[in-house]
């Protein structure tokens, strides 16, 4: 097969997928692994076997970039699962590097939300050809021609070529395994769906006689072996025990040999002894190699552009626990090992960006926004680190002398009383509503266009103002000027002022004055706050105060003790509630909020003043 005169494979495809958060991604992918009949008949299988980290798994979204290969009527197709959420986009940028092609997968009922045009909109400017599946075709409040509306809108508004707009469309129920290729069909199957695949999606460019280019684009590890390097050959071909050269980003160029190749099947790794342009494979035997890198002839290597990651725009700071219980919990407690863990992570997220501090206790780490850095939190505590973190801040640019902020586009889905709400909470966090959609359902969607910094701490309002019933995404917009000061946090903190055991007597007089954030029985320590106040200032208290003994009885009857209960304070909720003088504390066991200055006399009285520029 040619195309622009450049000759193509027949017989792979490399198809990444694209879906918003919970659109049925995984569970599409099920599907096609169960029906290309990879798995053995009698053979385990689990529901979204794609979601093999953890945090996938209770979060129900993509974090990590992953592949799976199926062959169909002779034709391998690799898939590509990519991050739905605009956080992880250095994933989402390597591995479109790897596919010639993009399956968007929309909602029947939801349609186009915001990481569906972050990830489209980055395939488009590759100059992908898209194939539009619309899965969740049985939902009772489905709107299938609405959608398809929509997402040619999207396609015209993100500036889609004359031939990435004329896109084949399937129909789909990835839960029931049907796909058809128009509503009326009776499928019983995904056929349609491999069908079009094959047929609408190109292969990889081939020239055998090319000079060998691998990019890597993807890092592993392996007991056997060590490090592994997943990406595609763009040309060529690489060998098993051949020498090659290494071409790093930083323009260093080093012999090294292939030891060990590796490509799909399924989602397992098998053994190959060559692998052509247009495979996509994992390399092993190379321990110093990094993404962006390229393997290349050893006579006359070429390496190929480095890869283009979008710069991040949320800054928080990583510190050694300085509590009074520091190190009873962690097993990593210390900066040398803190430092370790931040450079290991760089080695295979190139989207992070870690800075040494003032401090040689403490690190700067940029991500691309709070999720992306409450996920690496929350995978160093299970891996046995101890820490502290500062409250999130944005990364603003000088450009041409003035000071730039970013920016986000921000989509909110919520019942029509609500709209007042939660317009008044945006505009004083400067947001500026550019949309609005009814759907004549009693919901409405609106767009705003708000900084960065708004975003810090909104969700929790979002919810409590609209009970629960509210639906937000952001996406980043690029940068803007600077756009004034906004409102930081105007409760203060109730903060246990002695080391002890919240105690229920303390806490039922404390509840009066505020939210509290422990349970009784929880251990306290002199700075940390276990509650938030009623007012705009911070207040000490006795948590650990119990009821004095006596044999005289009180006048009447002694008032029973009932606490209300308290807020659960998770890691997300606590780096969006705390102030830029408290700190979260986290460890394998616990997630605790603090003052930087533990003593209280020594702690300036809080004021409640505008945000600053972070």
């Amino acid at each position: 097969m040619l195309q622009n005169g450049t000759p193509r494979r027949v017989d792979i495809r490399n198809v990444a997928i694209i879906a918003h958060v919970d659109h049925g991604k995984t569970t599409l992918i099920d599907a096609l692994l169960r029906q290309s009949g990879i798995f053995h008949v009698k053979e385990q299988l689990v529901d979204r076997v794609m979601d093999s980290f953890e945090l996938e798994r209770e979060r129900g979204i993509t974090i990590l970039a992953k592949n799976a290969a199926i062959t169909y009527r002779g034709v391998k197709i690799n898939f590509v699962d990519t991050p739905g959420h605009a956080d992880f986009g250095g994933e989402v940028e390597r591995s479109l590097a790897m596919v010639d092609g993009v399956m968007l997968l929309v909602d029947a009922s939801e349609g186009p939300l915001p990481q569906t045009r972050f990830v489209l909109k980055k395939a488009l400017e590759a100059g992908l050809p898209p194939l539009v599946c619309i899965n969740k075709i049985d939902r009772p409040d489905a709107r299938i021609s609405e959608v398809l509306d929509e997402i040619y809108d999207l396609f015209i508004d993100l500036d889609a070529t004359e031939e990435q707009l004329e896109f084949p469309v399937v129909y789909t129920n990835a839960r029931a395994g049907i796909a058809k290729r128009d509503l009326a069909d009776q499928s019983e199957d995904l056929r349609p769906l491999f069908d079009l695949i094959v047929s609408a999606l190109p292969g990889p460019p081939c020239d055998p006689t090319a000079t060998v280019q691998f990019q890597v684009n993807n890092l592993d590890y392996n007991d056997y072996v060590g490090r592994l390097a997943i990406g595609r050959i763009v040309s060529g071909e690489l060998r098993t025990a051949s020498l090659y050269t290494l071409c790093r980003v930083d323009g260093s160029q080093v012999p090294c040999k292939v030891m060990q190749l590796y490509s799909w099947q399924g989602l397992k790794r098998v053994e190959v002894d060559a692998a052509q342009a247009g495979d996509v494979v994992a390399v092993a035997g190379i321990e110093d190699i990094h993404i962006g890198d390229t393997i290349s002839d050893r006579e006359t290597p070429k390496p190929l552009p480095a890869l283009h990651i979008d710069e991040p725009t949320i800054a928080m700071i990583f510190a050694v626990n300085t509590a009074p219980w520091s190190g009873r919990e962690g097993q990593f407690v210390t900066s040398r090992r803190l430092r370790e863990r931040l450079w290991a992570e760089l080695r295979k997220n190139v989207s992070l960006r870690v800075e040494e501090t003032n401090s040689p206790d403490s690190f700067r780490v940029m991500g691309r926004g709070e999720l992306q850095l409450a996920i690496l939190i929350e995978t160093m505590r299970r891996e046995g680190y101890e820490l502290q973190v500062s409250k999130p801040t944005v990364i603003t640019k000088e450009i041409a002398g003035k000071t730039q902020e970013p920016m986000e586009l921000l989509l909110v889905d919520i019942p029509e009383d609500y709209i007042g709400v939660v317009s008044q909470l945006l505009a004083v966090r400067r947001g500026v509503m550019t949309k609005m959609d009814h759907f004549g359902s009693g919901r409405v969607r609106l767009e705003f266009s708000i900084p960065s910094r708004g975003l810090i701490g909104f969700r929790s309002h979002f919810l409590t103002d609209t009970r629960g019933t509210g639906i937000i995404n952001s996406l980043f917009n690029g940068y803007a000027p600077w756009q004034g000061p906004i409102q930081s946090r105007t409760n203060g903190a109730l903060v246990s002022d002695r080391e002890g055991v919240a105690v229920p007597y303390a806490l039922f007089h404390l509840q009066e004055r505020g939210i509290l954030f422990v349970p009784a029985g929880t251990p306290v320590y002199e700075g940390m706050v276990i509650g938030e106040y009623s007012r705009d200032r911070d207040l000490d208290v006795n948590a650990c105060r119990e009821k004095k003994l006596s044999n005289m009885r009180a006048v009447g009857h002694d008032e029973a003790v009932r606490l209300t209960p308290h807020r659960e304070m998770g890691l997300e909720d606590a780096l969006e509630w705390i102030a830029e003088e408290e700190l979260v504390e986290v460890t394998p066991q616990s997630i605790r909020l603090r003052k930087k200055i533990l003593q209280p006399h020594l702690r300036p009285k809080r004021k409640d003043k505008p945000e600053g520029k972070g």
